[in-house]
């Protein structure tokens, strides 16, 4: 069994001398990200939860693992709390924090900063993914609502001429509205699975291609598995969740997107890299099909891109996952994972090496 799949070890007991008790020590802990987040992260309910859990070594986060502050710190700490813009954790890091038991991610990857090094040592790994696929879920689903509607093109038909839509302009598309849609799901991920569930609001048939979910998950969730062709070919919305691997590079490629029927809406809000952005425009400024992107490739578009100015295409800046007040929600999964792991719990969302290659 990995290491990651095993309870994390309690903290060393302290005796009540007096009273006979046995309690747990607080996890030594230490916050590494950039300081522009700390206050959205963690907003004051969440943070005060964080010190009644956490023994914090120091107020405020480390952003430079090689200092001699950072050095005193990490000989000490049990736990590092990461977040967007945390210093790389290899080797060096590791060698001056021989305590270190727990990395703690309140974003999504951790790919960006935790070298292998950290899972071959026994140190177990959580990350708020799943609290960033909220506001992602509800972003696709509102996407792939307003996109059945037709709405962005209307709305710009409406902008400009100000004048109310004609039979004409609802004409103008090979299908428009929600009843009897069939939606299909790309990548069965925390943002896929969260989706999957809304999705049956919808007067809609749902479709999902995941090659890691089995045919028995598959039927216990009530999920319609089926191979990818057929997903581009039968579907009226196709909504991209997976991550961004060399496995699953330009997934949407040119013959993908030529099996999609006229009028077919894709919505990206997963990595713009998971579609062939050449041949994805070459059918948009055809009109073949609309689209919705959060994301693109490059991101963001060259500033003469077609793309920006099409009436088929909503473009919006990779604002999907947690901004504002949704930030909040990613440090108040982190220190439920924290109080978990002092109380000797498994994490409730472990990032395990073995799914590094296909996670986001």
């Amino acid at each position: 069994m990995d290491i990651s799949d095993e309870p994390p070890e309690r903290m060393r007991a302290d005796s009540d001398a007096t009273a006979g008790a046995t309690t747990l020590r607080r996890p030594r802990t230490a916050l590494a990200m950039d300081p522009s987040h700390v206050e959205s992260v963690f907003p004051p309910d969440v943070r005060a939860r964080l010190l009644t859990t956490a023994e914090l070594l120091c107020p405020g986060p480390v952003t430079d693992f090689s200092s001699a502050a950072a050095r005193s710190v990490l000989a000490e700490v049990d736990v590092l709390v990461t977040g967007w813009g945390c210093p790389e954790i290899g080797t060096e890091a590791l060698d001056a924090a021989p305590n270190l038991r727990a990395v703690i991610h309140a974003a999504g990857t951790v790919k960006t900063f935790l070298s292998p090094e950290v899972h071959s040592r026994g140190i177990v790994v959580s990350s708020a993914a799943a609290a960033n696929a909220v506001p992602v879920a509800e972003f696709a689903f509102a996407a792939i609502v307003f996109g059945a509607k037709r709405a962005f093109s209307l709305a710009g038909s409406f902008r400009s001429r100000r004048t109310h839509r004609t039979p004409a302009d609802l004409a103008a598309h090979p299908w428009l509205g929600t009843h009897r849609l069939t939606v299909g799901i790309i990548g069965a991920s925390y943002t896929g699975r969260r989706l999957l569930g809304m999705l049956g609001m919808l007067d809609a048939t749902v479709l999902l291609y995941d090659p890691y979910v089995s045919r028995a998950e598959a039927e216990r969730e009530g999920w319609t598995l089926v191979d990818l062709d057929i997903l581009a070919a039968t579907s009226d919305v196709v909504s991209i969740h997976a991550p961004h691997t060399p496995d699953t590079h330009h997934l949407l490629d040119r013959r993908l997107l030529d099996l999609m029927r006229p009028g077919t809406v894709v919505v990206n809000t997963a990595r713009g890299a998971l579609v062939d952005t050449d041949a994805l425009t070459e059918q948009l400024v055809a009109g073949r099909l609309d689209a919705v992107l959060d994301v693109t490739s490059p991101e963001p578009l060259p500033p003469d891109h077609p793309l920006w100015t099409l009436p088929n295409v909503f473009l919006t800046p990779h604002l999907a996952g947690a901004l504002g007040n949704e930030v909040g929600r990613l440090g108040a999964l982190a220190v439920d994972e924290l109080a978990r792991y002092a109380r000797g719990e498994p994490f409730l969302y472990p990032v395990r090496h073995e799914d590094l290659a296909r996670r986001a």
